[in-house]
């Protein structure tokens, strides 16, 4: 089997752990891996199969000789480099949002759009992980009959906001379960994310949504290829470290059974089905945490929709949101001989 240089921009990061984790794990034909970090973690030592290697500054020539380019370090960083990485005959599979409605970019999800990977200029956009989750489980449907409207509520894990986040969840629960007098200090969320929901998740925009909330708008059309399905997102951030949890209610152009959609999410890949209301059986952020897979569950008729459909979905948002993702395009790539 051929092998390939592979190079991981923000390894030191928190998905940046995880695409080490699934490259591992789902044994990718890795030559060479090149890691790549910001000076401030330059010569940092990282393990990946069984091998220490050493970090790298992330520069404008890092990319010789590298045939994949997994990005994870932000938009301006990807902005700054992606493009040195392609002009070096790297594809670039980037993480961040930097490139996803550029009309030049595929934005891709493989158990969605993955014919679109072959329209790649250099450059491949992953999806928002709240984006991934949803659409994984929106094209079963979608085949079945067109979806005219979407409306969906996500509840949305702190790991989303990074590291930090996770830090700023445990610190604030110690401090209020041990009654300290120390400060409840609120540096990644805008208000006390313990014990609590935030309505917000990045900043708000004119129309009164959040930056979060019209990606979800805007990327489902660009990979679903419709750009006149009527999309509403809220985003709520809540006190639970992985994976996120969205509700759904979508309204589709001929009326589909519930039993109609159990079938095509159990048959669907990269779906698993957890549906028996009857015996509480339905996911939940700890089914999917560590799991490649969106759990799905709550398939009911939306009583308020002559054609409509409500239903739950759970997913691992550094995994399948993210890095699992990357890989995901990256394996059509060899499997297309693309790369």
């Amino acid at each position: 089997m051929k092998e390939y240089n592979v190079a991981i921009a923000g390894v030191t990061g928190a998905v940046g752990s995880v695409f080490l984790s699934i490259l591992k794990e789902r044994k990718f034909p890795v030559k060479n891996l090149l890691p790549l970090a910001s000076a401030k973690s330059a010569g940092k030592k990282i393990i990946f199969n069984g091998e220490e290697h050493e970090v790298k500054k992330l520069t404008k020539d890092s990319f010789k000789n590298t045939d994949i380019a997994l990005f994870s370090a932000g938009a301006s960083r990807s902005l700054e480099f992606a493009k040195y990485a392609a002009f070096s005959g790297a594809v670039v599979i980037d993480n961040s949002s930097a490139f996803r409605m550029d009309p030049d970019v595929p934005l891709v999800v493989p158990e969605v759009n993955p014919q679109d990977i072959l329209k790649h200029k250099g450059i491949i956009a992953n999806p928002n992980c709240s984006t991934i989750i949803m659409v994984v489980a929106l094209k079963p449907l979608y085949d079945l009959s067109r979806i005219k409207r979407i409306i969906v509520s996500t509840y949305q894990a702190v790991s989303g906001a990074g590291a930090k986040g996770i830090i700023e969840l445990e610190d604030q629960s110690k401090k209020i379960i041990s009654g300290s007098d120390g400060e409840i200090k609120c540096e990644v969320f805008p208000v006390r994310i313990a014990f609590n929901v935030i309505p917000q998740i990045d900043v708000f925009l004119e129309n009164g949504y959040t930056k979060e909330e019209m990606k979800m708008v805007n990327e489902t059309r660009k990979i679903l290829g419709d750009s006149e399905i009527r999309i509403s997102a809220t985003a709520v951030r809540v006190p639970v470290f992985t994976s996120h949890s969205e509700s759904i209610a979508i309204e589709t152009e001929r009326k589909l059974t519930v039993d109609e959609c159990r079938a095509a999410l159990e048959n669907a890949p990269g779906i698993t089905l957890k549906d028996d209301f009857k015996n509480k059986i339905y996911p939940t952020p700890l089914d999917s945490s560590n799991k490649d897979n969106v759990f799905v569950g709550r398939i009911r008729d939306d009583i308020s929709s002559e054609n409509g459909i409500c239903f739950w979905c759970v997913g691992d948002q550094l995994r399948k949101g993210a890095a699992l993702n990357a890989v995901q395009i990256a394996e059509v790539m060899i499997d297309k001989g693309i790369v």
